[in-house]
């Protein structure tokens, strides 16, 4: 198994592999349920961010190219077995970027891409730009996504701890610009909220531009972060779609 520190390696072997994209702030520990949901045919490869958890001490990563080139590095290690790529919010915009970076480099490319919470690269719309605003207004915007429980919110030492990697995430995020390129050779699976007021369904169908297939729609009752309530039905369908070629 690979010491990489941008990836955080599976329990056990399997014979495919799933890389896991975080949202903005997020960490391998959010998808840690779901290594005994896929075991024992799939390894849930996580993708490990700095300055938070166990890399809290290094610098975030500010531009998308430089992230986008780290992972490219680590994942192109593990090729050799058929891979999937699944991504949620942010981490749906880095696994795109990240597939078409392996692409660029003629590299094995996921046999299918998650995009999870996310309206699609070339129809998104930044509807409020949260990573310039000061400490405590940035702090009290989190609060309208639900994706960080609110004793945490109210905890100003760990907030202050989290802020870098935070503001990091969101920057790229609202910062990020989409560049021409060729639709994507692979089956692409967009999942939307229908209750989540950050992404517009029509939006979410943008992801149609990006794959040479017909674009895959799911939809889950549940605001932004429906990927935790509904994450037994996310990985049953994960585990059923991902390997086309099996």
């Amino acid at each position: 198994m690979t010491t990489d520190p941008w990836l955080q390696p599976p329990v056990a072997p399997g014979t495919t592999r799933l890389f896991c994209f975080p949202f903005a702030g997020g960490n391998g520990p959010a998808f840690k349920l779901w290594r005994s949901a896929l075991a024992p045919d799939t390894e849930v490869w996580a993708v490990m961010l700095p300055a938070r958890g166990p890399r809290l001490a290094d610098p975030p990563v500010t531009s998308m190219a430089e992230l986008v080139s780290h992972l490219a590095d680590a994942i192109a290690k593990l090729t050799d077995k058929p891979f999937a790529f699944f991504g949620h919010s942010l981490g749906s915009l880095v696994a795109f970027e990240t597939t078409r970076e392996l692409r660029r480099r003629g590299l094995p490319l996921p046999q299918v891409l998650w995009a999870s919470g996310a309206e699609g690269p070339r129809t998104r719309e930044v509807k409020r730009h949260l990573h310039g605003l000061p400490h405590d207004e940035f702090i009290e915007a989190l609060r309208g996504y639900n994706g960080t429980p609110a004793e945490l919110l109210e905890h100003r030492e760990i907030m202050e701890l989290l802020y870098p990697a935070l503001q990091a995430d969101f920057g790229m995020a609202e910062q990020y610009e989409y560049r021409e390129e060729p639709p994507l050779a692979l089956p692409i699976h967009a999942l939307y909220g229908h209750a989540d007021p950050h992404v517009e369904y029509e939006r979410v169908q943008g992801w149609a531009h990006e794959t040479t297939h017909r674009l895959s729609l799911h939809g889950f009752d549940g605001d932004h972060f429906f990927l935790f309530p509904h994450q037994e039905a996310i990985t049953t369908l994960v585990a059923a779609e991902s390997w086309p070629s099996r």
